[in-house]
C-alpha cells in the first residue's frame, strides 16, 4: 500500500511524538528517497543556526521514514530502529533543514529484505544528506535494524 505525505506525518506525529516539537513535515515521498524538512525557528542554536541535535534527529527521521515507507508497500511488517547513526557537521544550516534519505543500490536493498524474511531480522546502511544551498551541510550514516 503506497502512503503519501499526509499519511506518513500522520504516522510519525503519532509513532515518534518529537516531530511536533521539531516541526516535522514531509517535503517528498518518492520511489527511492523521502525528504523531511523542519522550520530553523523550531531548532535554533545560540548562534542563530540549526542545533546539531536536530540535524541528527531530523536526518535519523528521513532513514526511518523512508524504511516506513519501503516496508509498508512490501506489506512487510516491523519495528525499525536506528542502531548506530554516525552525523558529519560540514558547514551551518541557516534556513530551513531538509534530510534527504535514499535507498542503497537495489541490490542491497532486496539483500535486507531477504535477510529479514529469512530470519525476522536485518540491518541496512542508509546515508542521509542535509543541503544548505548547494553544499553538503551535514550527512548521517546510520545502521537500521528492522524486526519482528
Amino acid at each position: 500500500m503506497k502512503i503519501d505525505k499526509f499519511a506518513l506525518e500522520k504516522i510519525l506525529v503519532e509513532e515518534i511524538p518529537i516531530t511536533t516539537a521539531i516541526g516535522i513535515n514531509v517535503s517528498d515521498i518518492s520511489n527511492n528517497t523521502v525528504i523531511l524538512t523542519a522550520p530553523l525557528s523550531n531548532n535554533i542554536n545560540h548562534k542563530h543556526t540549526a542545533f546539531g541535535g536536530s540535524l541528527y534527529s531530523v536526518a535519523v527521521l528521513a532513514g526511518w521514514s523512508l524504511l516506513y515507507v519501503q516496508l509498508n508497500e512490501l506489506e512487510l511488517a516491523s519495528h525499525i530502529v536506528i542502531q548506530e547513526g554516525n552525523m558529519k557537521y560540514l558547514h551551518p544550516v541557516k534556513d530551513e533543514i531538509s534530510a534527504c534519505a535514499n535507498l542503497p543500490s537495489n541490490e542491497n536493498f532486496q539483500r535486507f529484505i531477504r535477510m529479514y524474511n529469512k530470519k525476522g531480522l536485518s540491518r541496512i546502511q542508509l546515508k542521509v544528506a542535509i543541503h544548505q544551498g548547494n553544499k553538503l551541510a551535514a550527512e548521517l550514516t546510520g545502521t537500521y535494524v528492522i524486526h519482528v
